[in-house]
């Protein structure tokens, strides 16, 4: 084997580890209840497989939400290129940040069950939320379409509203609310 080449066993886990967590993403997208059984099945990996990457039901839902804050993380880069910096901000709260509060219900619920049991959500999914809107930050008071200092931390405090959001009700139009009325408060003092 070369330098740098990956086993095609460990190419396979990783297969398998991504496909269980997009299932249990979806899985999580209606409902707070897993089926390790089901999530198997439609993964099309054996139950002992999931339960080899994800011992217990918790692990896996943090591991989804993980997986969620990594994508909401990412992305602000792509954004900021394709995007002057105030249109980056705006499409990463409603294309992304919303649309993921929008899409992944069970996920928030059964969140909100296993940080009850366990106390708080894993620390590193925090700071990597606060990086990604310190990056937007950042580019906007770059760009003077901010103040410069804003708090990342109160930014993403304020966008916690969308957590209120009715999925049933023209969410995206809300989210455009609560964005203008942070974007004047982010703006610059007289």
């Amino acid at each position: 084997m070369t330098t740098g080449s990956v086993s095609p066993r460990r190419a396979d886990t990783r297969r398998n580890h991504e496909r269980i967590l997009a299932v249990a993403a979806e899985s999580l997208a209606r409902s707070a209840e897993l089926s390790f059984n089901a999530i198997a099945k439609q993964a099309e990996v054996g139950v002992g497989t999931v339960y080899r990457h994800f011992p217990t039901p918790e692990a896996l839902i943090l591991a989804v939400y993980q997986r969620e804050v990594r994508h909401l993380v990412d992305v602000v880069p792509r954004l900021l290129a394709a995007h002057p910096p105030e249109v980056a901000f705006r499409v990463w709260t409603t294309d992304h940040l919303a649309h993921c509060m929008m899409t992944k219900r069970g996920l928030a619920d059964a969140l909100r069950v296993e940080t009850s049991v366990r106390g708080e959500l894993p620390a590193s999914a925090y700071h990597a939320m606060v990086g990604a809107v310190s990056t937007l930050l950042k580019a906007n008071a770059d760009a003077g379409t901010v103040r410069d200092g804003l708090s990342p931390e109160t930014v993403l405090r304020g966008l916690a509203g969308l957590l209120y959001l009715n999925p049933g009700e023209d969410w995206r139009e809300q989210t455009a609310a609560l964005t203008d009325l942070l974007w004047c408060g982010m703006g610059k003092k007289p």
